[in-house]
């Protein structure tokens, strides 16, 4: 290992390694600042590319966003690759690698299966079919966008300064891009329901008598839903850590952990070091979701719509989120997207303005086949042995002169992603993302253009996956939404649990977009969603099964609240609400606490801290401090064992927050009152035991920010020291509110850091567009040396936004750097 991290050095042309090489334990890496020589600079850039049609200027403003000016229409498309490479190459070659499968070639044995199972879930039907299920001119779109991108990777094989210093620090090179890369790769949809299923069914499995209250407890279904097991299904033969194992390895973000650094023993290393399983004991799962909402000009001060957007993902350094602004004859488009695509997705051109949310239709099933014991790649379908379809394929391997066979099984509903021979059985993922025009957010690339609603809505119709939530407004003073997605017909189940896939349990179909509820200029004025069920009662859709699994509707009702409150609300208003921090949980809990007393001396100091609390989760608030931990790490698990049998209490984990609730307000039959305030009162006094030991003995000096840090950590942060540390991770402080209120802050309970919420805040004031405001964090560039790496962190914490400037006289006023680019 020290001769490893010698040589290492020795490439970077670094004089050291700090940290302790102590083999077995890992080794820390320093990155000395002299190595980041990529900084940005001040003034005019000129670059000669190849594969440009004319001229382009790009003004940078002082927030880091590029304002892109091209003389044709696929230029813009071709400067926006270009400059997402050039802010963000390190990020989205890691994304393609990742997505590929070609981890292995760069970083070693380690993630060999990783890559098995990425290409496992690649779309691999007939490309010309795909490009046209998203508009007529999608291809040549991607391919303007990659050959942006590989532009600017020849730059950096030019000049070597140009490389992002990731890649000298892992030693290697970024790779060359092909437009299908953009569409092939389907990994990145925030994919759910599979591991849903396979929870439910352990449900049922281990807890016979008492399934149903258990499931109850643990997941909150709605439309309310009694889960069916199907015919021939037996869900103690489900080998739960085999499939879940395999999922992650599909669908999950990489990491770098010190066993990876510290040892070539691909064997030593769990697949959850290697790739960022969420924790199943939190509520991060659902809270991967956003808020957005529109409100018409007869409720705002100035006359014009508003449209507010906060999408939720995973936290990290660099942001998911990447902000941008396309001018070309026919097009002028400002907004956020994921920089590893083209296009727009939540924004607006000159016209209209759009946002989107998650509307969680289940996509999702996971198939369970009887293999022939004589032929294990056959299973049995209609009463006969079906061959599976075998692809063979190399993986490279880092440090192998001969690439690595690998096959991957294929049934007639999707991949197989665990096979057992020994008992006869063989699983694979049905997923409506795997079929055509389904490339997450791509669809993005008619809407964007669209100059009215039935445009927008035409457009909305060939969307395909994630399912999403869209909200309209244009300059006439329209507003609209409607949800979009491939949602599968099951005509006789309901999704929740695996199905044999002997042939009864077939998908018929899609349903028809127009089978989904919308509305145009609605009577309130206004439109809120927050991944709740939003599906009208009485609209026949909610009859359809088109899914049971939505975010807990805290975030929804909470915003829905604020924005009927106010007749005459302003920009600054929805900045406020998307900032809010009151949690509707906390106040039901809050509630219950009105008849507990404890003769403990700790328990009812607590009680008596909660006791009359408004709920506001603000960083600086000693309540919620100890609200969070309790009922995060102590109360929920403690409801949860003290309502079911240990067995079902192990399976339901800490329970949905919102089922919890209810048996805590109306205990019977789950539990005596007595044994319920038994349980309040202990799980108080925990939790006041923790607070105190982190935070001192005096409430008074306690804050939740103290607790709840928004720390964004780089994905090399476990393999590097300290020192480096501080220049690739961004503190951005304390900060408030939790998984439940509208600033989505969801945190692991273990040390309480944010994990995931909104890195990106939009609200548009709809015609007078330069007057609309947004935020990213922690910054547009993704360079560690760039000063727009980090510098939107700390506005970003405090609540505060910039201009989203979008008339060229506004730009040129806030600009701060010139790119240039000319054809070779």
């Amino acid at each position: 290992m020290v001769r490893r991290a010698r040589r290492l050095a020795a490439i970077l042309g670094l004089s050291s390694v700090l940290g302790v090489l102590s083999g077995a334990a890992g080794t820390a890496l320093a990155v000395p600042a002299a190595a980041n020589n990529a900084a940005a600079a001040s003034g005019t850039e000129r670059y000669q590319v190849a594969g440009l049609e004319k001229p382009a200027s790009i003004l940078i403003d002082r927030w880091g966003v590029p304002h892109i000016y091209a003389n044709t229409l696929y230029d813009a498309f071709y400067v926006q690759g270009f400059m997402a490479a050039r802010d963000r190459l390190w990020q989205i070659d890691l994304w393609r690698k990742r997505g590929l499968g070609e981890m292995a070639k760069d970083f070693g044995a380690a993630y060999v299966e990783g890559d098995r199972m990425a290409r496992a879930v690649l779309f691999r039907g007939d490309m010309y079919r795909e490009w046209l299920a998203y508009g007529s001119d999608a291809k040549r779109v991607a391919e303007a966008f990659v050959a942006g991108v590989n532009a600017f990777v020849a730059q950096t094989e030019a000049h070597a300064e140009l490389l992002p210093p990731e890649f000298r620090i892992l030693n290697y090179k970024p790779a060359r891009w092909r437009a299908e890369d953009i569409v092939r790769i389907r990994h990145h949809g925030l994919t759910l329901n599979f591991t849903g299923e396979i929870d439910r069914a352990q449900i049922y499995c281990y807890v016979k008598p008492d399934a149903v209250r258990a499931d109850w407890v643990r997941r909150e279904l709605d439309p309310p839903i009694t889960p069916r097991l199907p015919d021939g299904l037996d869900p103690c033969a489900l080998p739960a850590a085999e499939l879940r194992r395999a999922y992650d390895l599909a669908t999950a973000a990489p990491r770098f952990p010190k066993e990876w650094w510290a040892s070539a023993e691909a064997g030593q290393i769990p697949h959850e070091a290697l790739y960022a399983v969420l924790d199943g004991n939190s509520d991060t799962a659902r809270s991967l979701g956003s808020n957005n909402w529109v409100i018409a000009g007869a409720r705002t001060a100035t006359g014009r719509p508003i449209l507010a957007n906060d999408p939720h993902r995973a936290h990290g350094a660099p942001s998911l989120r990447y902000i941008s602004h396309l001018n070309a004859p026919g097009l002028s488009v400002i907004g956020a997207g994921e920089p590893f695509l083209p296009g727009i997705s939540i924004g607006h051109n000159d016209t209209v303005g759009f946002g989107l949310t998650r509307f969680y239709m289940d996509q999702e099933d996971l198939y369970v086949y009887e293999t022939n014991p004589a032929q294990p790649r056959e299973y049995r379908y209609r009463g006969r042995w079906e061959p599976m379809e075998t692809v063979t394929e190399d993986i490279a391997v880092k440090g192998e002169a001969t690439p690595r066979k690998i096959s991957i099984d294929f049934t007639r509903h999707g991949p197989v992603l665990y096979a057992d021979a020994k008992n006869g059985r063989a699983y694979a993922l049905r997923a409506a993302w795997l079929d055509f025009g389904m490339a997450p957010y791509f669809g993005s690339m008619d809407y964007m253009r669209a100059q009215n609603w039935d445009q927008f809505r035409a457009a909305m119709n060939r969307w395909g996956a994630p399912g999403e939530n869209q909200v309209y407004a244009d300059r006439d003073g329209n507003i609209g939404w409607l949800p979009g997605g491939l949602t599968p017909i099951r005509p006789n189940w309901d999704g929740l649990t695996p199905v044999p896939g002997d042939g009864r349990y077939e998908w018929a179909g899609y349903r028809n977009m127009d089978e989904l509820p919308w509305a145009f200029n609605p009577p309130a004025g206004y439109v809120v969603t927050a991944n709740e069920n939003n599906i009208p009662p009485k609209h026949p859709a909610a009859r359809l099964g088109i899914g049971y699994e939505w975010s807990d509707t805290a975030r929804a009702r909470r915003l829905k609240s604020l924005v009927a409150a106010n007749a005459h609300s302003s920009v600054a208003d929805s900045m406020a609400w998307q900032n809010d921090t009151v949690s509707l949980p906390a106040l039901r809990a809050v509630a219950i606490l009105a008849n507990v007393r404890s003769d403990d001396a700790q328990a009812q100091r607590g009680l008596d801290l909660l006791r009359g609390w408004d709920g506001n989760e603000r960083a600086d608030s000693a309540p919620a401090a100890l609200f969070e931990v309790w009922f995060s790490k102590y109360l929920r698990p403690a409801v949860v064992r003290a309502a079911l049998s240990p067995d079902g209490a192990r399976l339901a984990g800490y329970g949905d927050a919102s089922r919890v609730l209810a048996v805590l307000e109306r205990p019977e039959p789950w539990m005596p009152v007595e044994r319920r305030n038994e349980a309040i009162v202990s799980s108080l006094k925990s939790a006041m035991a923790e607070v105190e030991r982190k935070l001192g003995p005096d409430p008074r000096a306690w804050q939740w920010g103290k607790l709840h840090t928004a720390v964004f950590d780089h994905p090399l942060h476990p393999i590097l020291d300290a020192a480096a540390r501080q220049r690739y991770d961004v503190n951005a402080g304390p900060i408030g509110g939790s998984s439940f209120t509208p600033m989505n802050t969801s945190y692991r309970n273990n040390d309480f850091q944010l994990t995931a919420g909104a890195s990106f805040r939009m609200v548009l004031d709809v015609g007078n567009w330069d007057a609309s405001r947004v935020i990213n964090t922690p910054g547009q560039s993704g360079n560690p040396a760039s000063p727009h790496y980090r510098d939107l962190a700390p506005l970003w914490a405090r609540g505060e936004y910039f201009p989203l400037l979008y008339s060229r006289k506004a730009v040129e006023k806030e600009s701060r750097e010139r790119v240039e680019l000319v054809p070779q």
